[in-house]
């Protein structure tokens, strides 16, 4: 790995907003040093892209442009990279870039789902050039088997209860977390993983410094010293409206699966399912009550084709788990009657609950013949399921049964 690279790429974590399509194209066919020198002299990149560059580049290192544009960038580089190592050091946290050996490579599917076009939203889906991490786990190794929980904000009672069950039950079958350590859905997410012991991961939309909403200021503690928190945008970065929007890519890009648990017709969620889908993650929705604005938007999802029903942890893995990690039926409770074969089953139903009938009566209410069904009239009887009298045979009480 060099040295420079690294910098280089580091640099323009700080100078770019994330996820920007033109950068990354430039990034991945020159190099990050040589795409650094091109956004500082505005050469081969478009104004707005070297604009946005020097608009965030310190007075003092604009001032220090001197020497050959390749020695300048490359001081650019250092200094800035310098300094963001410096605090990171400070805030206890940790930088990796897709040079690491930390770096998740399901992120590198973010190259391929870019739509051109003037929404910026659609077009600037590229992968992060830098995160900033805080917190024991691998960022690798919690991703690796990983699946994001998404909901609503204004989460109602059955929202709460689903996020928790589902969050809780996926970290005790090993499985991290992920979500955008937001109110509603997102947080109840990540308490949910961390009352089973297992590990979350909380992608913010602004800097690792910032604590955002503050009434999860005690989760985030507790994220960072069992989980992962991380972030695309340097310190000091304020939340906006569009970097919730820009971080559900990396949200669905970092997991095998997402999963979206109440969501208004406008959710954001919504938006975190989409960039599921085009990165052919599994989109995993579960329904709710019909009358609940907070599940219309579920409902749509649910309409749209590829969509997984899912109502349990078991569904969740048998959809992104390995091969053979199938959920088991569900069935409804077991009745004596589930053990009776077909005749058994026909000549019960003949048999009246009061009124006693002989075998000839209820053979023809059954359909079968007299013989079996004074055949199987004593059998019934053994089992709890008629009584005999002097006029016939009736149900016995359900109590009675075997």
């Amino acid at each position: 790995m060099s040295t420079i690279d690294r910098a280089a790429r580091l640099a323009l974590a700080h100078l770019v907003e994330p996820g920007s399509r033109e950068l990354g194209l430039l990034v991945r066919a020159v190099g990050a040093p040589e795409a650094l020198v091109m956004v500082l002299h505005g050469h081969g990149v478009t104004e707005a892209l070297a604009g946005a560059v020097h608009a965030r580049l310190d007075a003092t290192l604009l001032d220090a442009r001197t020497g050959s544009a390749d020695a300048w960038a490359e001081r650019v580089a250092l200094t800035l990279a310098g300094e963001m190592t410096e605090r990171a050091g400070r805030l206890g946290a940790r930088m990796v870039t897709a040079v690491d050996d930390e770096w998740p490579t399901a992120l590198d599917d973010l190259t391929r789902v870019s739509h051109d076009g003037a929404d910026a939203l659609r077009r600037d889906t590229d992968p992060p050039l830098c995160l900033w991490l805080r917190g024991p786990v691998r960022l690798e190794e919690a991703l690796e088997r990983s699946v994001s929980v998404v909901g609503a904000r204004a989460i109602t009672h059955y929202g709460e209860f689903v996020a928790s069950e589902l969050a809780f039950g996926l970290a005790e079958r090993g499985w991290a977390v992920v979500s955008g350590g937001a109110l509603g859905v997102d947080v109840t997410a990540h308490r949910g993983a961390l009352a089973a012991g297992g590990v979350t991961c909380a992608v913010l939309a602004c800097g690792i410094d910032q604590v955002y909403p503050v009434s999860n200021a005690a989760v985030f503690e507790r994220i960072t010293e069992e989980g992962l928190l991380l972030t695309e945008w340097p310190p000091g970065t304020r939340p906006h409206k569009t970097r919730f929007l820009t971080r559900n890519r990396v949200i669905a890009a970092a997991t095998r699966g997402t999963v979206m648990v109440e969501a208004g017709s406008r959710s954001g969620a919504r938006n975190t399912l989409s960039y599921a889908r085009r990165l052919e993650r599994s989109a995993m929705v579960v329904p709710g009550p019909i009358t609940s604005a907070m599940s219309v938007g579920c409902h749509v999802e649910l309409r749209t084709p590829g969509t997984v029903l899912v109502t349990r942890v078991d569904e969740i893995v048998e959809e992104v788990g390995r091969l053979g990690e199938l959920a088991d039926p569900i069935h409804g409770d077991e009745r004596p009657e589930d053990a009776l074969d077909a005749t058994q089953a026909r000549v019960l139903d003949a048999v009246a609950p009061r009124a006693a009938r002989s075998a000839e009566e209820i053979a023809a209410i059954a359909g079968v013949a007299t013989r079996a069904a004074r055949r199987t009239l004593p059998v019934l009887e053994q089992h709890g399921f008629v009584v005999s009298t002097e006029a016939g045979y009736r149900l016995a009480p359900k109590k009675a049964r075997s």
